[in-house]
């Protein structure tokens, strides 16, 4: 089977990461220039990667998250790196675009043999102080909404097999 075919059909949400076991340099950033080669609206990218390997940063994004989903626990199941994509409102398909960013980077992830998994409430991060806070320091302005966080690492467990896909997944005109 093709090595792209095998890892879509393969990769998994990881939700049990290596917290001390940091992500190379070099994967970090072969993951983040797959997030950018992503399809967008006219090709006008829209989205925008924030990458998080501050623990101090990654613990107060994860203690925000956990406070806006009404949880005591670490989101991120651990995972060392936050990788969180926004995209321009200004821009019709910008959900579509940051959507398509964050499967490629989880599927970048899968291929160099990482976990990852996509954690949802960025939207309210980024409309918050704290999130609007983190857009000012990095001087980033602009309309821009959070998608998604890809947190990314290494799986301190094996990924289960897949279930079974459903029998009416596809329907065909031919």
């Amino acid at each position: 089977m093709n090595e792209t075919l095998k890892v879509l059909e393969t990769r998994r949400s990881c939700r049990n990461f290596v917290p001390d076991k940091m992500v190379s340099e070099e994967d970090l950033q072969a993951i983040i220039n797959a997030g950018t080669y992503a399809p967008t609206g006219m090709g006008k990218q829209s989205p925008i990667i924030i990458a998080v390997t501050n623990k101090e940063l990654r613990d107060k994004i994860a203690a925000e998250n956990a406070r806006i989903m009404g949880a005591d626990m670490d989101p991120f199941y651990g995972a060392p790196v936050i990788l969180i994509v926004l995209a321009n409102t200004d821009r019709p398909t910008y959900k579509y675009d940051g959507s398509l960013v964050m499967g490629n980077l989880l599927n970048a992830a899968a291929s160099l043999g990482l976990g990852s998994i996509w954690i949802h409430r960025a939207k309210e991060e980024f409309e918050s102080k704290f999130g609007k806070k983190i857009l000012e320091d990095l001087g980033i302005q602009g309309n821009y909404e959070g998608i998604g966080h890809c947190a990314i690492g290494y799986a301190a467990t094996p990924a289960e097999d897949p279930i079974p896909r459903k029998d009416d997944y596809v329907y065909y005109i031919r």
